[in-house]
C-alpha cells in the first residue's frame, strides 16, 4: 500500500470525541459521521420528492412558502391533512423500527434478527383483529397496542429468565407468533368483508389516513427511546464480547441486553400502533447501515437514519407507482425485504458459505 493511500485511509478512519454533558462520551470515526450526513440527506431529499410529486403535489418553488405556514386551498390541504402527517409518521416510524431492529441483532448477535422473531408483530396484528371483531367502535391502533403489549407479556413469562437469554427469547417468540397468526387468519375468516377489508389494510402496513396525533404519539416514543439507545451503544459494543472480556471491563451484559430489548420493544411496539406491522424495514436497515460504514459496533443512529430513509421511499413508491394504485406501504417493504434476503443468499454462496 502507498503512502498517499494509507494517509486517504487514515482520515477515513479518523476517530474524534464527542461530549454529551458530564457523564456521556462518544467515540466517532469519520466514515460514521459522513455516512449519517449523508443519509440525512437522501431522507430529506426523499421527503421533498414526496410533497413534490404526483396530481396534488406542491410546486417545488411554493414549497418553502408552504413550509413556512403561508399555504392555503388545496396546498395546505394537502400539506396538513394527507401527506404532512403520512410522511411525519413514516419518517418516524423508519426510524423507530431501524432502531429496534439494531438493538435486537446486537443483543442476539444475529443478522437476521428483528422484533418481528419475538412476536411482536403478531400480536399486534391479533390484538387489532379482536378488537375489528368484538369492538369495532374503537381504533384498531388500540388493539395493536394491547395485542403488542399482551405478545411480549406472554414472551416475558414464557422464557423463564425475562429477556435476559437472547435463544429463549426468540423460541418463545415464535410460538406466540404462531399463535397468534392462526388466530388472524381465524379472525379474518370471521369477520364481515368491510371489516376485514380495513383489517387486511392494517396488517399490511399502511401509511393511509394517518393523523398527526399518530406522527405526535411516534414522534415522543421516538424522542424518549433514541437517546436512551445512544447512552447503550457502548455497553453493547463491549458485550457483544464475550461475558468475560465485558465483565472485566465493567459491562453487565445481561443487564445491558434487558435494557436493549426492552427499548427494541417499545420502539416497535410504538411504530407498529402508528403504522401497522411494517415488515423488513428492523431487519434491513440495520445490515445497509453497517454496510455502509463497513464498522463494527451497533450504529444505532444510522440505523434510525436508514430506517427512516427505507420506509419513506417505499411510501413514495407507494403513492407514485402507475402499476399499482396506492398499495399498502407494507406490501412495498416486503418485496423490499425480500430481494435483499436474495441478495445475502448470493453473496454467501459465492463465498462458499452456503
Amino acid at each position: 500500500m502507498t503512502a498517499g493511500r494509507s494517509a486517504v485511509l487514515g482520515r477515513r478512519n479518523q476517530k474524534f470525541v464527542l461530549n454529551v454533558g458530564p457523564a456521556v462520551t462518544l467515540r466517532m470515526q469519520a466514515r460514521v459521521v459522513w455516512a449519517g450526513v449523508a443519509i440525512a440527506v437522501a431522507v430529506l431529499g426523499a421527503c421533498v420528492l414526496t410533497l413534490v410529486s404526483g396530481r396534488l403535489g406542491i410546486a417545488l418553488p411554493d414549497l418553502p412558502s408552504a413550509l413556512s405556514g403561508d399555504a392555503t386551498g388545496v396546498q395546505a390541504f394537502t400539506l396538513e391533512r394527507l401527506r404532512g402527517p403520512r410522511l411525519t409518521v413514516a419518517v418516524a416510524a423508519g426510524a423507530a423500527f431501524g432502531l429496534s431492529g439494531a438493538l435486537f441483532q446486537c443483543v442476539t448477535r444475529n443478522p437476521l434478527g428483528s422484533p418481528d422473531i419475538v412476536g411482536l408483530g403478531p400480536g399486534a396484528g391479533a390484538g387489532a383483529a379482536l378488537v375489528a371483531l368484538l369492538f369495532p367502535q374503537l381504533p384498531v391502533a388500540l388493539g395493536a397496542l394491547v395485542g403488542a403489549v399482551a405478545a411480549m407479556g406472554i414472551v416475558y413469562v414464557s422464557t423463564g429468565s425475562g429477556f435476559r437469554n437472547p435463544q429463549r427469547l426468540v423460541i418463545a417468540g415464535i410460538g406466540v407468533s404462531a399463535m397468534a397468526t392462526a388466530f388472524i387468519q381465524y379472525i379474518v375468516y370471521a369477520i364481515e368483508r368491510d371489516q376485514a377489508t380495513v383489517l387486511s389494510s392494517y396488517l399490511n402496513g399502511s401509511l393511509t389516513a394517518r393523523s398527526w396525533g399518530d406522527a405526535a404519539a411516534i414522534g415522543t416514543v421516538l424522542a424518549v427511546c433514541l437517546p436512551l439507545a445512544v447512552l447503550l451503544s457502548r455497553p453493547l459494543a463491549i458485550s457483544e464480547m464475550s461475558e468475560t472480556t465485558a465483565a472485566a471491563l465493567g459491562a453487565r451484559p445481561g443487564r445491558t441486553f434487558t435494557y436493549a430489548v426492552l427499548l427494541s420493544i417499545v420502539l416497535s411496539a410504538g411504530a407498529v400502533t402508528s403504522a401497522g406491522p411494517i415488515s423488513f424495514i428492523a431487519l434491513t436497515a440495520p445490515q445497509i447501515a453497517k454496510r455502509v460504514t463497513r464498522g463494527t459496533g451497533p450504529h444505532l443512529v444510522l440505523s434510525a437514519l436508514m430506517g427512516a430513509l427505507l420506509l419513506v421511499l417505499a411510501d413514495l413508491a407507494a403513492q407514485n407507482s402507475p402499476v399499482f394504485d396506492d398499495l399498502p406501504v407494507g406490501i412495498w417493504t416486503m418485496a423490499l425485504g425480500g430481494a435483499y434476503l436474495g441478495h445475502l443468499l448470493l453473496r454467501e454462496r459465492r463465498r462458499g458459505r452456503l
